[in-house]
């Protein structure tokens, strides 16, 4: 006769050949009953992990058909049961029964709503499966679904936090020359418990690469906030242009405004146009100057991302200053020599 040890099914209440949605049943009744956060009697603590032990178990249709056929000695390997478990096969739990409880129930706290911000003040024998109660939890069904969509015996599998996005400002400079970046963030990690949290703060590095552009993504995987739960948010920084106060950026390109008069425009003109590492390049004009109108300068733009060795171009941008008056003598002037068409 095979020695049973532990009767995981009168743990949970129920009897054996139970089905899998009356185990999950069983287990939400026994460990809300049991939860130390709602009863505070002698050996709730140890009951609480008793039932999680019988759950992992039952839930689990390879222990279940071990400790169905061997008991838990032959199950966890002891003398009297299978050698070192059927097949080999030996059990220990080595779960947190509290971070089962909160990935059963979605890292959610059920006690506010069963048993209200103060713990207790309900039935111990309430029907937690009650077709009017809703933890809420996202994409499982709504009421009475608990467990579905929910692998490894009604266990919910973690999922990653979405990204966390932060804009990395970089000045034009930082893109011509190169930079490193030290960002700090704050996040949460989990204690050595798996079930409480800290917060600490965390410096990432950043090295910024010649021609970056705009839109850049740098991301540094499951750097986010880590819970019992989840499964921490990749952290991710996204390149954006300081404004600058000479030059504007178009792709590779940087754009200067150079500001002429009406007679410099219509008679020709030298502009010294500065550059990104404080030169300046001199442009000669003879052609009549139209509003809007552009010179390249090649090669004294930003690096190219794939190239660096390569540069765009210095993109002059001529803007005419008109006079805010004109007397009657240049009026004149100007209509005898301008044509009239």
């Amino acid at each position: 006769m095979v020695k049973m040890g532990k009767d995981y099914y009168t743990v949970l209440g129920i009897q054996r050949g139970a089905t899998e949605e009356e185990i999950k049943k069983a287990y939400r009744k026994q460990a809300l009953k049991y939860h130390p956060d709602k009863n505070k009697s002698p050996g709730a603590e140890e009951k609480f992990k008793e039932i999680a032990e019988a759950y992992d178990v039952l839930s689990d249709p390879k222990k279940k058909d071990v400790y169905d056929r061997f008991g838990e000695e032959g199950l966890k390997g002891s003398p009297g049961g299978a050698p070192n478990g059927p097949g080999g096969f030996t059990y220990t739990f080595q779960g947190d029964p509290h971070a089962m409880f909160n990935e059963f129930f979605g890292g959610r706290n059920p006690f506010e709503q069963f048993f209200g911000r103060g713990g207790g003040g309900a039935d111990d024998d309430m029907d937690v499966d009650d077709p009017f109660i809703n933890f809420g939890m996202g994409g499982m069904g709504g009421p009475r679904t608990f467990g579905m969509g929910m692998p490894h015996g009604g266990r919910l599998e973690k999922k990653q936090d979405p990204p966390v996005t932060h804009e990395l400002k970089v000045s034009l400079e930082d893109v011509l020359n190169g930079c490193t970046k030290k960002m700090k963030i704050s996040r949460k990690r989990l204690n050595p418990d798996r079930r409480t949290t800290r917060s600490e703060d965390k410096i990432l590095t950043v090295e910024v690469k010649k021609g970056w552009k705009e839109g850049t993504k740098i991301t540094f995987p499951k750097e986010g906030d880590e819970t019992p739960t989840n499964i921490p948010a990749d952290v991710v920084f996204v390149v954006k242009d300081k404004p600058h106060p000479v030059f504007t950026r178009d792709g590779s390109d940087i754009v200067y405004p150079a500001k002429i008069t009406l007679k410099e425009a219509l008679c020709g003109c030298t502009v010294k146009a500065p550059t990104l590492d404080g030169r300046s390049v001199t442009l000669k004009v003879s052609d009549i100057v139209r509003p809007g109108m552009k010179r390249r300068i090649t090669g004294e733009g930003l690096p190219f991302p794939k190239t660096p060795e390569r540069r765009g171009d210095l993109v002059v941008e001529f803007q005419v200053k008109f006079p805010e008056r004109l007397s009657q003598e240049a009026r004149d002037t100007i209509a005898q020599v301008l044509p009239s068409s």
